[in-house]
């Protein structure tokens, strides 16, 4: 029996992307962005149940797409809302003896074995961990008309896969749902646990826009280079 859970979220609409296919169907590099996904995952923990939160409008849309390409075994549970409502679903398909659950964006799906590996370990101290990692860009928050520069020395971009006890995370999840809930990390946190960052990587990018595409392209052709 697993004793890893993986629940991957798609339930974006791709609006931002542009074009009437969702944008975690869409192709990179002759691959689904969530078939890639679920590859990475499966590929770094071979022995993880998996879980895909997909809208019950795209259910059949998947299956015919994964019909045609070679995507690691999953578990589809329907969205629901908000991502609260869809990561409660997730949690609702996987099997009750998960100890340690993780919980990935489907358009992050350059997220690297060593990452996702180092992630598992830290959880084996921590009850939440997260990857994050500080910004290039400078940053100012807007008050009004007026502006001010903000320290990005404290600052971190969080990314997923974020890893968590399953006990810890299931009565989490127990809470009523609230708009302050951005993240799985911030559910947690809500209900009293600490969360540890580690330090993720530059690459593990969300798709989001076209350019994004680009970008993601570049990376997995970088990877390419680098393996021959």
């Amino acid at each position: 029996m697993a004793t890893t859970g993986v629940i991957i979220v798609a339930g974006g609409s791709g609006r931002r992307m542009g074009g009437a296919l969702p944008k975690q169907f869409m192709m990179l590099d002759n691959e689904p962005i969530l078939a890639r996904s679920i590859n990475r995952i499966h590929e770094a923990l071979p022995a993880a149940e998996i879980v895909v939160v997909l809208p019950e409008e795209h259910v059949e849309l998947w299956k015919n797409i994964a019909a045609r390409f070679d995507v690691a075994r999953h578990k589809i549970a329907l969205g629901g809302k908000e991502r609260f409502h869809s990561v409660k679903s997730g949690l609702a398909a996987l099997s009750e003896g998960i100890r340690t659950i993780a919980i990935h964006d489907a358009v992050r799906p350059l997220a690297s074995k060593k990452l996702i590996i180092k992630l598992l370990l830290a959880a084996e101290k921590s009850v939440a961990v997260i990857p994050a990692v500080a910004p290039i860009d400078s940053y100012r928050i807007v008050e009004g008309d007026d502006s001010r520069i903000i320290d990005r020395s404290a600052l971190r971009m969080v990314q997923t896969p974020q890893v968590f006890h399953a006990k810890a995370l299931r009565a989490a999840y127990e809470q009523p749902f609230s708009s302050t809930f951005t993240d799985d990390a911030s559910v947690m946190e809500a209900a009293g646990h600490k969360v540890t960052l580690v330090e993720g990587e530059r690459e593990n990018i969300k798709i989001t826009t076209p350019s994004d595409m680009l970008i993601a392209e570049a990376i997995i052709n970088a990877e390419s280079e680098t393996q021959l």
